[in-house]
């Protein structure tokens, strides 16, 4: 079963140190080498993107930074667990290592599939 996984840092923590950043990358490198992350990734900061609305038929796109903006996704994995616990498990890992911030857990559609429960 598949599980978006989305980490948000705590915006006033300072960026992550060397240390932190090595460790990060042995863990997802271990994660990507057993099939347990099928992708990961960070995204850069608002100010870098736009943002796209369709409302009535009419699509807008607005340029970043968005000032309304009061959580920020720093990061993003799509992880390949047997359930939602084992996701959890993945996703306590991988938070002790990035240190403060938040994250959620979606199960995600698949192709010929069943709905997640």
């Amino acid at each position: 079963m598949k599980f978006m996984a989305i980490f948000e840092s705590n915006p006033t923590a300072p960026p992550p140190s060397p240390e932190t950043m090595q460790k990060l990358g042995e863990y997802t490198k271990r994660m990507l080498d057993s099939g347990s992350v099928v992708l990961t990734g960070g995204l850069v900061r608002p100010s870098h993107g736009v943002r796209i609305q369709n409302e009535g038929g009419k699509i807008t796109v607005t340029d970043g930074p968005f000032a309304e903006s009061k959580e920020l996704i720093d990061g993003f994995a799509v992880i390949e667990a047997a359930n939602m616990e084992a996701a959890i498990a993945l996703s306590k890992e991988f938070m002790a290592i990035a240190g403060d911030g938040r994250g959620e857990i979606l199960p995600m559609f698949e192709p010929g599939g069943p709905p997640p429960k």
